[in-house]
C-alpha cells in the first residue's frame, strides 16, 4: 500500500500594510487659503496704517523745520510736496547761531553720555556681583535694589537739593549726573542681575580653572555674554535722560540746562520762534531715534533674552 499523501502546507496570508498617513498639517481647503489670505492682508494694510499715522508727526516736524516761519504760518506742512521751493535751511542757521541753544544741546551730551556710560559700568559690576559673588547680606541687600525700583524722582527732588547745596554741586552738570545715575542703577542692576544668572556655572568654571580672576573673568567672559542686555539698558538710560525735563529744570542752571530746557524757554520768552523751536525739536527726536537704530538689533536680543528656553 501506498503511505497516504501529506497535504502541503499553505502559508498563512499576511495582513496588507497599512499605508501611513501623509507627513505634514492637512491639505487645506481653498476657501480656508482664501480666507486665511485676506486675513493677513487686511492685518498688514492695518499695521501699515498704523505705522504711517505713527511717523507722520515727524514728517511734518521735520516739513517744518525746513520751512520759513512765514509759510509755516499761512499753510500746513504738507505744502512742501506739492511746493518744494519752500524748503530752506535758514531755520537751521538760526538754530546755531542762537548761542542758548547750542551750548543747551552741548550740555545735553555732557550731561547724557556720562550718567549712561556710569550705569551701565556700575549696574554691570553690581550685577555680576548679586549673580555670582557670595557676600554676606546678598540676597538682601538685592531686594533693597528692587525696592528702590518703586520710589518716585519727586520724592528725592527736595532732599537732594538741600544735598547738592551743601556740596556745592546745585545747578552743575555733576548734580544732574548724579541724580539721574543714582536713579538708574536700581533698573540697571536688577536688569543685569537677572541676565547674568542665566550664564552657565560651568563657563565660568571653566574660565576659572584657566586662572581667570574675577577682573578678567567680569572683562572676557561676562561682559561680551551680556553686551544684549546692556545695550538695552544702555538705550533705555539714554532715551529716559537724553528726553529729562524734570531734573533738569530742578537741578541746572542758565549755564548747564540741557536741550529740553532751553527749548521750553524759548517757548516762554518768545512764544512765536517757530525757526528755533522746529529744528531744535527735531534735533532733540532725531539723535535719540539714531541711537535707538544703531543698537536696534542687540535691544531686541536683549528684551527677548530668557523668553525661549
Amino acid at each position: 500500500m501506498s503511505a497516504p499523501s501529506v497535504p502541503s502546507s499553505v502559508p498563512p496570508s499576511t495582513p496588507a500594510k497599512e499605508t501611513p498617513p501623509p507627513a505634514g498639517p492637512p491639505e487645506r481647503s481653498i476657501a480656508a487659503r482664501i480666507s486665511s489670505g485676506a486675513a493677513g492682508g487686511v492685518l498688514r494694510v492695518f499695521l501699515i496704517l498704523v505705522a504711517l499715522l505713527w511717523v507722520t508727526p515727524t514728517v511734518g516736524l521735520l516739513a517744518s523745520s525746513f520751512r520759513d516761519p512765514t509759510d509755516i504760518a499761512a499753510s500746513g506742512w504738507w505744502e512742501v510736496f506739492s511746493k518744494p521751493a519752500q524748503l530752506t535751511t535758514e531755520s537751521y542757521a538760526s538754530l546755531f547761531e542762537n548761542d542758548d541753544v547750542t551750548s543747551a544741546l552741548v550740555n545735553t551730551v555732557w550731561i547724557t553720555v556720562p550718567a549712561t556710560l556710569l550705569v551701565v559700568l556700575v549696574g554691570a559690576m553690581a550685577g555680576y556681583a548679586f549673580a555670582w559673588m557670595d557676600f554676606k547680606g546678598r540676597d538682601w541687600w538685592f531686594v533693597l535694589v528692587v525696592a528702590l525700583l518703586v520710589v518716585p524722582v519727586q520724592v528725592a527732588l527736595i532732599p537732594l537739593s538741600e544735598l547738592f547745596g551743601t556740596l556745592g554741586i546745585f545747578g552743575d552738570i555733576i548734580g544732574v549726573v548724579l541724580f539721574h545715575v543714582g536713579f538708574g542703577l536700581p533698573f540697571a542692576i536688577f536688569l543685569l542681575r537677572n541676565f547674568f544668572a542665566e550664564i552657565p556655572r560651568e563657563l565660568l568654571e571653566a574660565a576659572r580653572l584657566d586662572g581667570a580672576g574675577e577682573t578678567r573673568l567680569f572683562a572676557t567672559v561676562i561682559l561680551p555674554l551680556g553686551a544684549p542686555a546692556i545695550a538695552s539698558l544702555g538705550i533705555f538710560q539714554f532715551l529716559w535722560v537724553w528726553n529729562d525735563m524734570l531734573v533738569a529744570l530742578v537741578f541746572s542752571d542758565s549755564q548747564s540746562q540741557p536741550l529740553t530746557v532751553a527749548l521750553q524757554a524759548q517757548t516762554r520768552q518768545f512764544g512765536g520762534n517757530i525757526e528755533i523751536l522746529a529744528p531744535g525739536a527735531f534735533i532733540s527726536m532725531v539723535i535719540p531715534l539714531a541711537v535707538f537704530f544703531a543698537f536696534q538689533r542687540q535691544f531686541v536680543s536683549g528684551v527677548m533674552a530668557g523668553a525661549v528656553k
